[in-house]
Order: C-alpha cells, then structure tokens, then sequence
C-alpha cells in the first residue's frame, strides 16, 4: 500500500482497523489501485473482505454503521466498495454478495473479472491471499463473462439514448470495450490507460478518446454546450457496431 496517496492510504488503514473488529479471515484489494492505474479521488477503491460464515443480520447492520461512519469522516470513502464473501461460498461466480457500493448496501456477484484479477494482481491487506481462498479461473470462465457482459449489458444500453449523456456511461462503455476486446484476442486483462491508448487503433473517433483521458488524467476542458449530445452520438455510433463485432467474432465462448 506504500504507493498509495495519503488520504487513500489513510482510508483504508482505517477501514481495515474497524473491520478487525468482526475478525476477517482476509482483505483483498483489486481494480485501479492495485493493478497500478489509481487516481485519487476519481477512482473507484475495489476492495473483497472475507468474514466467517455465517453473515448474520446484525453483522449486516454493523458493516452498514462502518461505511456511514467512513462517509461522514473520510471524503474518499464515496469511492469505496466492497463486496463481503465467505469461505464457504467463493466457487462459481453466480451467487451474489452483500457489498457496499454507491454509498448504498446492495447484492452482486463477484465477476470472473475481479476473480481473475485477485488472482493476477490483487494486494493483501490482511489475512490470507486469494490463491488459498478463492478457486482458480478457467480462461474459457473469462472470455464467456466478457462476451456476455458486451452482449446483454452492453448492446442493450447503447440504444437507451439518455444515458449517453453522462460522464460515467461514456467512460465506462469506451474503457471496458477496449478491455473486453483484448481479454478476448489475448487473454489478458489491461488497465484503463492501456483500454485508452488502444481505443484509436480500435477505430473510436479521436476526439472522444481525449475527452475520456482528459477527464480521468488530467484537467477537462470545458466543452461547448452541444457537446455532450454530440458526444453521445460519437459514442453510441461507435459502440453499436463495435460490440456487435466483436459479439460476433467471439460468441461461440458463451455457449458450452
């Protein structure tokens, strides 16, 4: 954790402190901060804890009292996430989990993604490291995700016009199509600057890709204000066609 910035580091020092208190068997941390991409307050903070089976309802309150108490002390505490497994229940990638995400409990799978990059980069923050805990990943588990993330998630929402106008869905949809598509050639994950410097030889307008970059990297410039609708129709025009291919070129991984 020594490369992480002061308040990060701060967060989750203190994240771990409090959750000590319900005796986890291990802390794993994935995504940007541990596959070396991290950038402070614009970041996501992915985090897997793993407590002792069962997960009972007054340990749900607790965890939800933890993250509220993070929230009014610590501004980065709104990109914190973290999804709560057990011993017991890490095999397959179909059952949901209790995280905290969006600053709201929910349930959701741990994705063949996060599973493959605990196992290819993610950082111990305690306990024991995911190689004894969570089952290995099978290429084939991997690229059948990918292609069914691109084609019922993805596809789906590139026609839903609206959502096009945010930041996040813009950023999101280029970043993770890259990524998708070189977990498909290769086999291999890439961080979001490697997804952004691919984009242009993936054929996405120029433009685009800066406005991302800017936004992730650097300083945005601010835009006229028929950008953002522009913006949409580059990314829409775009990503359509491109899911679509590469759907196309890769579905047989989705079927058994």
């Amino acid at each position: 954790m020594t490369d992480a910035a002061d308040a990060t580091a701060r967060l989750l020092d203190r994240f771990l402190t409090e959750l000590r208190a319900l005796a986890p068997v291990a802390l794993w941390v994935h995504g940007s901060l541990a596959g070396g991409d991290y950038q402070e307050g614009r970041s996501d903070l992915d985090l897997i804890a793993v407590l002792e089976d069962p997960v009972s309802l007054a340990t749900i309150r607790r965890l939800v009292r933890l993250h509220r108490r993070l929230r009014v002390d610590e501004p980065l505490a709104v990109k914190l996430h973290c999804s709560y497994m057990t011993p017991d229940t890490m095999a397959g990638d179909e059952r949901s989990y209790i995280t905290w995400a969006h600053n709201v409990l929910m349930k959701r799978p741990v994705t063949p993604v996060t599973r493959r990059e605990l196992h290819a980069f993610g950082l111990v923050m305690h306990g024991k490291p995911p190689e004894d805990l969570l089952p290995p990943l099978q290429d084939r588990e991997l690229k059948a995700f990918v292609v069914r993330d691109q084609k019922e998630y993805w596809r789906p929402a590139v026609d839903k016009a609206r959502l096009w106008e945010q930041d996040v869905w813009v950023d999101l949809g280029m970043v993770t199509f890259a990524r998708a598509t070189v977990t498909l050639r290769e086999g291999r994950l890439i961080s979001k600057r490697e997804a952004l410097d691919l984009l242009p030889e993936l054929g996405a307008p120029l433009d685009l890709v800066e406005d991302i970059r800017r936004r992730r990297y650097g300083d945005p410039a601010p835009h006229p204000d028929a950008w953002p609708s522009r913006r949409a129709q580059l990314t829409r025009g775009y990503l359509g066609p491109a899911i679509d291919g590469l759907v196309t070129a890769y579905d047989g991984f989705t079927r058994a």
